[in-house]
């Protein structure tokens, strides 16, 4: 059989499909002019996708049959190298299809660029709030506002106070996606916000100057009006962006288990762009980068860095910088700077799925820059200030729901009404956190300490409370002493604490940060079950301590707010 097949006799495959096309194989002669591939056209004209969708079918026929039929001969390795070659000028990679959406010249060039988006957002933010508040108090323009100039500076606050609002929910980051109901109730929930701060800013000033006359129903209509025209630009727009995206590629430098484990994390996410992997050291060239059906790894890194803009949108390096040669390095430079974005890993997770793998971080993680918790900042006290005010305010302002919640369990499941915990605090402090018991006592050993789908401790009540977040309220006290904040990784009970700490790797580090009544992880991810659901939620709480800011704790906020709206909690 190994006789038969060398490539030094003469060999022939032949593939046809129906008729329609052949391709033929010839490896009669050592010499690389030889070794080609001929496409011959059916007679009849075709699509020129379907034409290339059997080429490329013909193509990996024709890879795996000389990598199972002479995988011990080096000129097999150069000839699959060739075919591989071929195909990549054919196909941009391998992933999910291509929308016809995109189509093709300026607008679909103009929307490749990452920052398009965001521009195109902010410009018709700005016109269309314009247009729609002038037109809202055309007609009573004289008595509204004294000046010209009064109205444009008035104008111009509330516009900044929308585009800080949607700021805060991503509605300028061209890696949210806005096409989901989730984004849909965040963007009404800022603007809901905007509106508010914006009346309170102008009636304010009302009350210092007398010349202004601000008409409650002309602002109320004008956000009306805008906030649904402002989420159906943007469904529009993310259809276009995503659409001449699908196009290019995200060219991935590394073809070793890190990119294997990248690739596996990547096809449960959703984002729809294709991937080519390139190997530096064209070791695993020809290989599939995680098993059948995955895409095949690639060589020529130096021809694919010729042609960035046009045929990715980013490299993602998934090598150590230490394995990659000086003038490769310079090169990703000058392509980060002047061509195409440059990932590492860790930014690519950050900036894409918004939170930090374990695997890529070691013990020095918290040592590099740029963590706002390494050093002393305004806002740590700012934020101190805003959780006594806002607990102490919902304290008063909830006072009759603590009375209903707490008549409801005592009516339906008697005493006690409070549920006391020993949870774990910034740098590892105990203390007591206070919940309305929503579970029936138990006294076994072996209870278990998740709560469960449809758990049978969970009372009537407690269901409906754990659904509304309502069983959180006691904690305001918790937050109001110091213990906790509003917001920041949600506090851990003591004894799962002790058993991540032990299981779970950097687990310690969430520890650095004050635990809140609310957090990335709560807002991102389903309720935990599982030491697996820890590890998870780990890495949404890394990302909060990673980008600990006012705008991220605004986004925590609305999320909440939407979860406690539709029922989320559990």
């Amino acid at each position: 059989m190994d006789a038969a097949w060398s490539v030094k006799s003469c060999a022939r495959v032949r593939f046809s499909l129906v008729g329609e096309s052949h391709i033929r194989f010839g490896a009669r002669r050592k010499s690389s002019r030889s070794r080609e591939l001929l496409v011959r056209s059916p007679r009849r004209p075709h699509n020129r996708a379907t034409v290339e969708t059997k080429s490329i079918f013909h193509l990996t026929a024709i890879k795996h049959i000389i990598a199972g039929l002479m995988a011990n001969n080096e000129e097999s390795q150069t000839i699959s190298r060739e075919v591989l070659q071929f195909q990549e000028e054919r196909s941009t990679g391998v992933g999910k299809p291509a929308s016809r959406l995109g189509g093709t010249g300026l607008w679909s060039h103009f929307l490749s660029y990452e920052w398009s988006s965001a521009l195109l957002y902010l410009f018709l933010d700005a016109v269309s709030w314009l247009a729609i508040y002038r037109m809202a108090g055309w007609f009573r323009y004289d008595a509204f506002y004294a000046t010209p100039f009064q109205f444009f500076i008035i104008n111009l606050i509330q516009l900044g106070v929308i585009v800080i609002g949607l700021y805060f929910v991503g509605g300028y980051d061209r890696t949210v996606e806005k096409l989901t109901l989730g984004y849909a109730v965040e963007h009404i929930l800022a603007v809901t916000a905007a509106a508010i701060v914006s009346a309170m800013l102008i009636y304010s000033a009302a009350t210092f100057d007398q010349t202004m006359k601000p008409s409650r129903g002309v602002l109320l209509l004008s956000f009306a009006i805008f906030l649904p025209v402002s989420l159906a630009y943007r469904r529009w727009i993310r259809q276009y962006v995503v659409a001449s995206s699908a196009s290019r590629s995200f060219l991935v430098i590394g073809g070793g288990a890190t990119a294997t484990r990248f690739y596996q994390a990547y096809r449960n996410s959703p984002n729809g762009q294709q991937l080519e992997f390139v190997d530096v050291n064209e070791e695993r060239v020809g290989q599939p980068i995680a098993g059948e059906g995955s895409p095949i790894v690639q060589g020529n890194l130096a021809a694919k860095l010729t042609n960035l803009g046009k045929r990715y949108s980013g490299i993602i390096l998934a090598e150590k910088a230490s394995s990659l040669s000086t003038h490769l390095l310079e090169r990703l430079v000058h392509a980060q700077f002047q061509e195409t974005r440059v990932y590492t890993l860790e930014s690519f997770y950050e900036t894409q799925w918004r939170y930090v793998p374990l695997g890529i971080i070691d013990p020095f993680w918290p040592l590099q820059s740029g963590f706002q918790l390494a050093r002393t900042s305004p806002y740590h006290y700012l934020k101190r200030l805003f959780d006594v005010i806002a607990s102490a305010t919902a304290l008063i302002i909830c006072a009759p729901l603590f009375v209903l919640v707490t008549l409801l369990i005592w009516m339906r499941d008697g005493s006690p009404i409070f549920f006391p915990q020993e949870r774990v605090g910034r740098d590892g402090r105990r203390f007591i956190l206070f919940k309305f018991r929503t579970m029936r006592r138990s006294d076994q050993a072996d209870e278990d300490i998740y709560t469960r789908e449809g758990d049978r401790r969970v009372t009537s009540v407690g269901r409906w409370l754990r659904k509304l977040r309502l069983d959180e309220l006691p904690q305001l006290w918790n937050a109001l002493k110091g213990e906790i904040s509003l917001i920041g990784p949600r506090p851990e009970w003591s004894k799962c604490a002790e058993r991540y700490e032990q299981t779970i790797p950097f687990y310690h580090f969430r520890h650095l940060v004050k635990p809140g009544i609310t957090g990335w992880a709560q807002v991102n991810y389903p309720y935990g079950e599982s030491n697996e659901d820890a590890v998870e939620k780990l890495k949404f709480d890394l990302y909060y301590i990673r980008h600990y800011s006012l705008k991220l704790d605004a986004m925590i906020v609305l999320k909440t707010l939407y979860t406690m709206l539709f029922g989320k909690g559990r």
